[in-house]
């Protein structure tokens, strides 16, 4: 690789950094062609972007983005997955295909220009989606709301019992 390719594939990663807020680094070694053929498009569906870099290449381009993260530490192959709709997409898509893959293992990570470590990555992954999140939010704010209306009906019914006791009561006495 000539040089001005090596700068030009810093440069690109170094872009991707600053466009995207985590950065999932994976150990991919004794991946099939195959597996890691599925894993690439199980990414893309999802909009996010997976670079087989060489350590040197990736290291020059967190130094210059300002990551405190020491790439050439990382034992195997590594993978950058980067982008997604959200924070934890990336690490959520890559920890479901670690469990069915053991050779896939996230060794490491970046969120919003912060070194991650692989315990802080898989706990990461275990976050609830933006859209549980919101789901949950709003099951939180419609329990009370349920819970009163219940409790408003509860009130009209027995009402409406009452009322009709004294109707049948009023009917047995014929008046």
């Amino acid at each position: 690789m000539t040089r001005q390719q090596k700068e030009n594939l810093v440069a690109e990663f170094k872009k991707d950094l600053a466009a995207t807020k985590t950065v999932v680094i994976c150990d991919y070694k004794g991946l099939t062609v195959q597996e890691m053929t599925e894993l690439r498009r199980n990414l893309k569906q999802e909009g996010i972007k997976a670079q087989v870099l060489k350590k040197t290449i990736a290291q020059k381009a967190m130094d210059e983005e300002g990551v405190e993260i020491d790439i050439r530490s990382l034992e195997g192959q590594l993978i950058f997955v980067s982008g997604g709709e959200d924070e934890i997409t990336a690490a959520k898509l890559l920890n479901k295909f670690s469990k069915s893959n053991d050779s896939l293992k996230m060794v490491a990570g970046v969120l919003e220009g912060k070194a991650m470590n692989q315990e802080e990555v898989v706990a990461l992954a275990k976050l609830p989606t933006k859209e549980e999140l919101i789901a949950k939010v709003v099951g939180s704010l419609k329990a009370p709301l349920s819970g009163l209306v219940n409790v408003l009906n509860g009130n009209l019914r027995s009402l409406v019992y009452v009322l009709q006791a004294i109707k049948d009561k009023k009917e047995e006495q014929g008046v």
